[in-house]
């Protein structure tokens, strides 16, 4: 698992490369929990994330809470369509902003 975190104007990008699983979503919380702090604007790109388990669903809730307590946004981006499907079934992607790109999440930070 690949974390990159690099800043976009006042936005926090977090890029992920790879599955998000047991072994990978304890370093991705240990990474993106802290950067939602008040008022923070958060995208979490997951372009280049193939599979996702439960326990990565349990990291972006865990984030999403953090943020929402915080008065934080937060974006993902780039879903695979497997990823989009089990979190649609699953309830969490209502949780969430999402977009197609990085581009497009990056304008939906100045929308919001």
């Amino acid at each position: 698992m690949d974390i990159n975190i690099k800043k976009v104007e006042e936005i926090n990008v977090v890029e992920l490369a790879g599955d998000i699983d047991a072994s990978t979503a304890p370093p991705v919380q240990e990474k993106v929990l802290p950067l939602a702090v008040p008022g923070a604007k958060i995208l979490i790109d997951m372009t280049k994330v193939p599979f996702m388990s439960s326990a990565g669903l349990r990291v972006l809730l865990s984030v999403h809470r953090q943020a929402s307590s915080k008065d934080a946004q937060l974006v993902l981006v780039g879903l695979s369509e497997e990823i989009e499907d089990t979190m649609s079934v699953t309830g969490f992607l209502e949780f969430f902003t999402t977009c197609d790109t990085q581009e497009s999440g990056l304008k939906a930070f100045k929308i919001a």
